[in-house]
């Protein structure tokens, strides 16, 4: 009696994927003849053919289809196996409290959550957003394992004594302007195409550092402050004013904001760091390097991102 299997399931997930028995070949590495003997299999352990053949490649028949929605259950059970016998297998446990200023909270950190639970699935990993200076007084009392904040000439001198510093992302900031907006364009404008300009600025506690106006220009047109990084990208999505972004948020920014490069020699920049102790356990170190790992990635797409293109499509 003919019975389904692993094999020949994948191969039929594969056909509907693809839509024809030689892409499913290719994309399994099985040749042509393979792929049919196991499509055969499988129909005659369903008693009914599996597919319709036409001009343009094949389509599930009601029976491929209802087949093909089970296989993918079965599948993605069978897959999930590995992974977690990779767990039993990873001997990096215990849990990683990560804290992060906003900005670095919307893309880095996400990302290097996603690396660690694939690469140690043993792992649990808490995320807090919080202001640089909290995050430094959270980590000496120890609520916290690793603090992710930005530092910069115009930002306040930080007291890093006894703690370990690792950079993750030399930085820039950019101008998130609105999709019609005469800079929308252009890759970059110069410091003194700024004067006239509405901005859009941040909004918090009175020592936490907050994203204001161009950091070099003098006397700025303060048109909205908010606390939330979406309300400050809406209220420039609609038109109300430009804001500063920093460059690993690029990726996030909502339809109908475009990002712009300043040209300004007297801006000397902002980094993005890793803040632990020293002494630290091998679970945060794992969790540093993808945090490291992830800012790599970034600032790979930032390079190769067109100036003044729509940033969402280029990561």
């Amino acid at each position: 009696m003919a019975e389904f299997t692993l094999i020949g399931l994948r191969v039929v997930q594969a056909v509907v994927d693809t839509g024809s028995f030689t892409a499913a070949a290719d994309a399994l590495g099985y040749t042509q003849s393979a792929v049919s003997r196991q499509v055969a299999a499988m129909e005659t352990a369903a008693g009914a053919p599996l597919f319709v053949r036409g001009a343009r490649g094949v389509a599930p028949s009601p029976a491929g289809t209802v087949l093909a929605r089970r296989a993918a259950t079965v599948l993605n059970e069978i897959d999930a196996v590995g992974t977690d016998l990779a767990g039993l297998q990873d001997h990096l446990t215990g849990r990683v409290a990560v804290a992060a200023f906003p900005a670095a909270a919307a893309v880095l950190v996400p990302r290097a959550l996603a690396r660690l639970r694939d690469e140690h699935p043993g792992l649990i990993v808490e995320l807090g957003e919080a202001s640089s200076p909290t995050q430094l007084r959270q980590l000496r009392a120890h609520r916290i394992d690793i603090a992710v904040i930005g530092v910069g000439p115009d930002l306040p001198a930080y007291d890093f004594e006894g703690l370990s510093r690792e950079l993750l992302l030399d930085g820039g900031l950019l101008l998130a302007v609105p999709a019609d907006h005469r800079f929308a364009g252009r890759g970059t404008v110069p410091v003194t195409g700024l004067r006239d300009e509405a901005w859009i600025v941040g909004k918090g506690l009175r020592d936490d550092p907050q994203f204001g106006a161009w950091p070099t220009l003098d006397h700025p047109r303060i048109a909205y402050a908010a606390r939330e990084w979406p309300t400050r990208l809406g209220l420039v999505a609609a038109g109300l004013g430009i804001a500063v972004l920093p460059e690993l948020t690029a990726p996030a920014v909502p339809t109908g904001v475009r990002t712009v490069q300043v040209d300004d020699p007297a801006w000397l920049g902002r980094a993005t760091v890793a803040v632990t102790v020293r002494d630290r356990a091998p679970e945060v170190t794992a969790t540093v390097e993808a945090l490291r790992r992830e800012a790599v990635g970034l600032r790979a797409a930032r390079h190769n991102t067109a100036p003044g293109k729509d940033v969402r499509t280029a990561t």
